[in-house]
């Protein structure tokens, strides 16, 4: 280590430190590497892959967790309540001692009470605390995994970092196993989507490695482990390859030049082909597009939006696009604007177009906006009824749904007396 400051100090000149604080005040700020900085960067790769080797080693493997089991089964707490196995504060204890160094974190008091329920003899379930011990390790473990890809080490991810850790997560992935290895490409990029739709929603390029961790996405990811995944868990899974082909599969129908993107006239397709012409231009003005044209990539964005409107992050996708004005609200105007091409394509159909006036004072009475001539996103989201008041404006199909709702609920009712007769 002398060699190698004197080198350094050699290479570098000496650190020029006046100021008398600094012999007092120990150093905790260190810049990160220049580019220029190799050598650096190549002691701080080495470091961080040094400690997290030394991290993993700290958790629990198998066999170890097998003994805890072990452990919590031979001293649990007796009565059994029906047939799960019970433990007290004492016994939890001697496990504790038992189990060694690596389980001393998950015997302490904290967690007892955090597991405590209504038992009457103030006993945890054995079965809850081996979860959550599996959990814990898990999350670690995982946190590890993904700090793996963190090339900067500043506790984020990038895109192409999220890519390569999807990416070479594919082969361990039993239910994937059936992907053409030419599809990887755009799995991936359908995987990372959801990641950073949601998780990056003000667009800075990086999710944070807490986010990922405290979201679902990762749990639907690895659900995907399982062999005998049923065809309808699978369905309403975005990352399994069922969704992924149908998603991609939809964008390739809509590309009818076969270009590899899409017009707005091939947008106007998608779904039930009622969205309006006005919305689409929205989408095209906001939009990343090429010449006009939109990629997979921004599809998906689309996609998502649409397809979790009740969601805050598609909440704020399409209230970008409907604040024509750029104003952070939308007015009269602005519903107005986008209504009048619900009205126009009502008349396409042969319907009888619905006064704007009614449309928007119902608006308005579902919302109940802080300002009475407002809407702010913040309102669309406090109201639960964002969803509603969206397809009202943008798709023809999303209006009559909720025009004809009270009809839809009774046929419905119908339907399902009729069944329970049979």
């Amino acid at each position: 280590m002398e060699e190698f400051t004197r080198l350094y100090t050699k290479w570098k000149g000496p650190q020029k430190n006046t100021d008398k604080t600094y012999k007092a005040i120990p150093k905790f700020y260190y810049k990160l590497p220049n580019e220029d900085e190799v050598l650096l960067q190549k002691l701080r790769e080495e470091s961080r892959a040094v400690f997290l080797q030394r991290r993993s080693r700290e958790l629990l493997d198998n066999d170890e967790l097998q003994s805890l089991w072990f452990l919590l089964d031979k001293h649990h707490t007796p009565p059994v309540v029906g047939e799960e196995q019970m433990i007290n504060y004492e016994d939890f204890l001697k496990v504790g001692k038992q189990a060694g160094a690596k389980c001393k974190p998950f015997f302490t008091a904290m967690v007892f009470a955090k597991l405590l329920q209504t038992d009457p003899y103030g006993r945890i379930s054995i079965m809850q605390f081996f979860n959550y011990v599996m959990r814990k390790v898990w999350l670690h473990q995982t946190r590890i995994g993904l700090s793996l890809y963190d090339v900067a080490g500043q506790g984020y991810l990038k895109e192409s970092d999220l890519e390569n850790y999807i990416l070479e997560l594919i082969p361990t992935l039993p239910q994937l196993d059936g992907l053409e290895k030419s599809f990887y490409s755009f799995y991936v990029c359908t995987a990372v989507r959801k990641f950073f739709f949601f998780l990056d929603p003000l667009r800075t390029g990086k999710v944070k490695i807490q986010d990922i961790l405290a979201c679902s996405f990762l749990d639907d990811l690895l659900e995907l482990r399982d062999e005998e995944l049923s065809k309808e868990m699978q369905e309403s899974n975005w990352f399994s390859a069922p969704s992924a082909l149908r998603v991609y599969g939809q964008y390739l129908n809509l590309d009818k030049d076969h270009n590899g993107m899409l017009s707005k006239e091939e947008l106007a397709r998608y779904g039930t082909g009622t969205l309006t012409d006005v919305f689409l231009d929205r989408v095209f003005q906001e939009c990343l597009t090429y010449d006009g044209e939109m990629d997979y990539k921004t599809y998906l964005d689309f996609v998502l939006a649409l397809e979790n409107r009740k969601e805050p992050q598609a909440l704020q996708y399409l209230f970008r696009l409907l604040d024509v004005q750029n104003k952070g609200y939308l007015n009269v105007f602005s519903l107005n604007y986008f209504f009048r091409a619900i009205q126009e394509q009502m008349k396409l159909h042969g319907q009888e177009p619905v006064s704007f006036h009614d449309v928007k004072d119902e608006i308005f009475d579902m919302v109940k906006p802080t300002d009475p001539l407002r809407l702010t996103l913040q309102d669309l989201c406090n109201s639960g009824q964002g969803d509603t008041v969206v397809s009202i404006l943008i798709d023809l199909n999303g209006f009559w749904t909720y025009e004809n709702r009270e009809v839809l609920v009774v046929e419905s009712d119908v339907s399902v007396s009729g069944d329970s007769e049979v």
